[in-house]
């Protein structure tokens, strides 16, 4: 059950983001992207997190509702065009965002290593 709370909880999230904030700020400008971001990430952040409708076990890997709203993103123009064609030109771009992501966590542990070893020090000196 926690699996298919994880992902109806992920795909209100993409369905909302992808369907209402285009909108808001399409209708309001800047100001509609800013309120459709801070209700709508907001409102899902607190469903899906604080009340614990994604699962995120102790020790896994992280998975966050970025992960879902970027497959609805993803999938969306598949669906409503029947075809996927636009699957295939979104390739390049999720080649970069792939490797955005491996840099984002070889830093993340670079950055890790060297508080640990900040730490150690410290106790050392102590």
């Amino acid at each position: 059950m926690k699996n298919f709370r994880t992902m109806v909880g992920g795909a209100i999230a993409g369905m909302f983001v992808m369907s209402v904030w285009g909108a808001f700020a399409g209708a309001y400008g800047i100001a509609g992207g800013w309120f459709a971001g801070f209700a709508i990430i907001g409102t899902m952040w607190f469903m899906n997190h604080y009340v614990g409708v994604l699962h995120n076990p102790d020790g896994g890997a992280w998975v966050d509702m970025a992960l879902a709203i970027g497959v609805c993103g993803t999938l969306r123009p598949v669906f409503s065009a029947g075809s996927i064609t636009p699957l295939v030109e979104s390739i390049p771009t999720l080649v970069i965002v792939i490797l955005g992501g491996m840099a984002g966590g070889i830093v993340a542990a670079m950055f890790q290593k060297d508080l640990a070893k900040k730490e150690v020090e410290a106790k050392e000196e102590a």
